[in-house]
């Protein structure tokens, strides 16, 4: 079965309720809620290696200050969705800060809900 309606709209729901709120408000549980434990995230920032595990990335989250609290713009896009069975890439766009990361975020239906298990990232020119 590929691409599925039904589970576009769930990855979608999931990234427009949980990821991107979570990132925008600092949201912890939001993020962890969408962040299989096992996670990982790689990429790069401003040219510089990016390597960190869930907790890792949640540690940085909950350590610094949220987009909404700065009131500085944050936007989520989602450029496309594609899914095979149960697994599935979503490429998105966030800028926050003074960042616009390109994304391509790895799921997993695990007991019936999708869930990130890599997240690769990479900041690019506004």
């Amino acid at each position: 079965m590929k691409n599925n309606k039904q589970d576009i709209i769930e990855i979608t729901e999931t990234l427009e309720n949980y990821y991107f709120k979570g990132i925008y408000e600092g949201d912890l549980d939001a993020l962890a809620k969408i962040l299989n434990p096992g996670a990982l995230l790689f990429g790069d920032v401003k040219g510089v290696p990016y390597a960190k595990t869930r907790d890792q990335y949640l540690d940085g989250v909950k350590n610094r200050q949220s987009p909404k609290d700065t009131g500085k713009p944050f936007k989520g896009t989602i450029g496309s969705i594609e899914v095979i069975n149960s697994i599935a890439v979503a490429n998105v766009q966030v800028k926050m800060y003074d960042f616009n990361y390109d994304e391509f975020l790895s799921f997993h239906k695990l007991d019936n809900r999708w869930v990130i298990v890599t997240k690769m990232l990479t900041d690019v020119a506004a």
